[in-house]
């Protein structure tokens, strides 16, 4: 784990082989996204790092509902009553009522490539498969949203799932992309802004033209859900995508 202030009070945590993202400012802190279920207490000892109380979070906003980003959901939910919150279409997702996700039959074909099997073995010991949805989740609205620390903004982007979003930290200037593009995945040889493989997505084509609207959007720091957080214009980022 890996734990950077890239903007000021947005502390961005590089876990394992998915990343969190813990926002605090006079009002308290909140987090978006939850690592991989294996990344718990991670996730605790991040948030415990800053001086902070995870009992206090003012919420847990999800990105999209794959279980590398929803991992610790649950039990935030269940232990402290935290709120976790996405966007009204990725809902049923979140709360395990549908399911878009890499299948295993997917995976398996690709599997005897080296970097393919690595990622498989780690998903495992991640304890992907035993991931808990967050049945208690609930669609956030922009009033709820403006009155969290940072005061984020959403901005609807399907594609890589239904209901899949980034998040907008207008005053530090900041973006939490997720999934919608990376600057690195463990099966993945490259580094630097990139959709992920087509196999992550639901539908491909509209994830990467959900990606190219974020090109409009103005910020200067890029959180994605996978590799480091990058230092450039928003616009550059999407402009020279690796797709």
């Amino acid at each position: 784990m890996k734990v950077s202030e890239p903007a000021p009070g947005v502390h961005f945590v590089e876990g394992p082989a998915s990343n969190w993202v813990l926002v605090r400012d006079s009002s308290g802190f909140m987090m978006i996204d939850g690592g991989y279920p294996a990344d718990r207490d991670l996730v605790l000892e991040s948030i415990r790092g800053l001086g902070l109380a995870p009992a206090d979070a003012k919420a847990m906003l999800i990105t999209h509902g794959h279980v590398d980003h929803t991992g610790s959901a649950a039990y935030f939910s269940r232990t402290f009553g935290t709120p976790i919150l996405c966007s009204p279409a990725e809902l049923p997702h979140v709360q395990g009522k549908e399911k878009h996700q890499v299948t295993f039959g997917q995976v398996l074909v690709r599997a005897w490539r080296p970097r393919v099997f690595r990622w498989l073995l780690h998903v495992i010991k991640a304890k992907a498969l035993q991931a808990e949805p967050a049945t208690d989740a609930r669609a956030w609205t922009e009033e709820k949203l403006r009155s969290l620390p940072g005061q984020p903004r959403a901005i609807p982007l399907s594609g890589h799932t239904p209901g899949n979003s980034a998040l907008l930290l207008p005053g530090a200037g900041a973006i939490a992309v997720g999934d919608t593009f990376v600057s690195g995945h463990p099966i993945s040889p490259a580094s630097g802004p990139q959709m992920l493989h087509r196999m992550y997505h639901s539908d491909a084509a509209a994830a990467l033209a959900s990606a190219r609207q974020l090109e409009s959007v103005q910020a200067n720091v890029i959180l994605p859900g996978h590799g480091a957080a990058l230092h450039m214009p928003l616009a550059q980022a999407v402009q020279t995508l690796r797709h």
